[in-house]
Parts: C-alpha cells; structure tokens; sequence
C-alpha cells in the first residue's frame, strides 16, 4: 500500500509517526496547502492521510487507486464525504484523543479571563507590585466560579468532560441542543435564548455546520450578561468575529477566550487582531487538543484506522 501524508506537521515534528511504515511505502509531506498540491501528492496513494487538506472531486479525481482517506483529527470538514462515499472511499477520524486537553484548556482560558491574570502577572512584572507599600493588591475586581451558572453547546465527550469539571468547581451546568436530539440527562437542557440570558460562562464544543455557523452573533451577543465570559474551542466559524469584535469594544460581554478563528491562522484583516488587552481576549493558536499525550494518541488511532482497513474492518468511519 502507498500511503501519503500529507501533513506530517500538523501533529508536530516532536511526534514520531514511524509505525506507519508498518502498514506500507509511507510519503511524508510537512505541510500541503493548494488543492494542485493535493493533487499530485496523492495521485499514486491507496491511502491518504489528511487535516486541513481538501479532499473533494476537484483534488482527487485523479487518485485512481485512492482506497481509505484517513484524519490526523476528530473533525472531518476538509472532506466532500457525499463525493467519497459516491467513490466507495471510506473517511477515518480519530475520536476522543483530546478530549482531556481541550476541555483542560477550556477551564485555562475561563480562569485566566476571569480572574484578570494576565494583568497581575503584568503588574507584578512591571515592578508596580514591588513598589507598593501593601502585601496584596486587587484593583481589578475577580469573581469565583462557585455558584455560577456554566453553559455548554455540543453535549459531545468534550461538552461533557467540561461540565463535570464546572460542577466540580461549583457551577450549575446547563447546556443547549443545536439539533435538540440530545439524550444527555444529566444536565438541564435550555432553548438558545435561556441559554444565552443566564450563561455567566458559556463554552463552545459543537462541530461546525449549517446549524452552527454565526451561532453567536450579534443578537446572540446583545443577549448575554454584560459579565460574561465567552470561550470558543469549537470551530472559529461558530462565532461571528467581528460581531464579537463589536460586542468586546462596546462592553457587551466581559471577556472571550478563543482558541480557534474564522480563518486560520488569524489574519491581521480580522478585527479580533486589534485588540490587544488580554483581560478581555485571549486568543490561542488553535493549540487546545495538541498536548504530548494527545498528539501521540492521534498518530497511534491514524495507525489503528488504517491497520483494521487492511484487516478488512475500518473503525470510526464517518461516511458509511
């Protein structure tokens, strides 16, 4: 089997990903970004392991041999998985290899946010702390997560991991159904705008789709809690970015904490990159699932993928 992939780095150049060769003659590209790029890497490839990579009509119809499209990832939406279904060519993810990491990171960014961090880091740093005549000091005001109201969109293993910490630290978890065919009931489950109204942290876990796209937007943002905290760990999509922008500037929430953007990786045309006070946005560069450990366990479900492929029996395939 020849097998092309054809972002090595998207799981970092620290993560070995030899035990592919295993499985067949391995081609590593560091990164493929153009669909022409696409098309000539994988125009030889029984196998095709991708990220960002598009996969569609256009860039495979010359990959005659293509046999098994696998992701260096959970989310599949580089994939036209209607037109590789068409073709009878199975598309692998890798599920729950960062649902630790993410919501770890989810509960980083709503600490940091609202205990105003990065400002006494930089008060302290800048000397002021020194120079003061008192041990303490909390100019800006911070508040306690306890007794707070948590809510949640994409009751997923990662949605669901996020509100057991919440509740582990006090909060009252309450969550929204994009499609309403949740069967979680453990948590309350509200219409978006109860959701938006009574939500002082709100966390974004939802796949991105027709349902999801600008889920918050203006008028979504005009519905918060002028003290709320907003983090998106989902896909930048899912939240409008200059009405976001907007709602930041005129104090329409607190905070936001994002760790993906519209477009990656973050234009300077995007107005989010005008703000620079990290005690209202913090933006991190799409690093929430990418630990050690959930790197490794990526590389190792990509070889398990392909690995029961060749046994006759693909897991998590998305497009049966």
């Amino acid at each position: 089997m020849k097998i092309v992939v054809l972002e090595r780095n998207s799981v970092g150049p620290d993560v070995s990903v030899d035990c592919l060769q295993e499985l067949g003659e391995v081609t590593y590209y560091k990164n493929t970004v153009t669909p022409q790029e696409v098309r000539e890497r994988v125009k030889d490839a029984d196998i095709v392991v991708a990220n960002k990579s598009p996969m569609n009509g256009d860039t495979l119809a010359e990959a005659k041999n293509l046999k098994l499209v696998c992701e260096f990832a959970t989310g599949y939406d580089n994939c036209d998985l209607k037109y590789l279904k068409g073709r009878g060519i199975p598309v692998c993810n890798v599920v729950n290899y960062c649902t630790s990491m993410v919501a770890q990171h989810t509960l980083t960014l709503a600490l940091a946010l609202s205990q105003k961090l990065p400002h006494y880091d930089s008060y302290v740093k800048s000397g002021e702390y020194s120079a003061q005549d008192r041990f303490s000091n909390f100019d800006i005001p911070f508040y306690e997560l306890e007794g707070k109201t948590w809510g949640i969109v994409g009751m997923g293993n990662i949605g669901r991991k996020v509100a057991r910490i919440a509740e582990s630290f006090g909060c009252k978890v309450i969550f929204h159904s994009v499609t309403g065919k949740s069967n979680v009931t453990e948590y309350e489950q509200v219409d978006k705008d109860t959701l938006l109204r009574e939500s002082d942290f709100l966390s974004l876990h939802c796949p991105l789709s027709d349902l999801t796209r600008d889920f918050i937007d203006a008028k979504a943002l005009q519905m918060m809690k002028t003290s709320a905290v907003l983090i998106n760990v989902a896909r930048g999509a899912v939240v409008n970015n200059r009405d976001l922008y907007e709602a930041l500037e005129a104090g329409e929430i607190a905070a936001a904490g994002l760790d993906v953007v519209e477009k990656e990786p973050l234009e300077l045309t995007n107005p989010l990159s005008l703000i620079k006070d990290s005690n209202k946005l913090i933006i991190t560069p799409h690093l929430a699932w990418g630990s050690v450990e959930a790197r490794n366990r990526c590389v190792q479900g990509v070889y398990h993928n392909i690995k029961a492929f060749l046994n006759g029996a693909p897991t998590n395939v998305v497009n049966p």
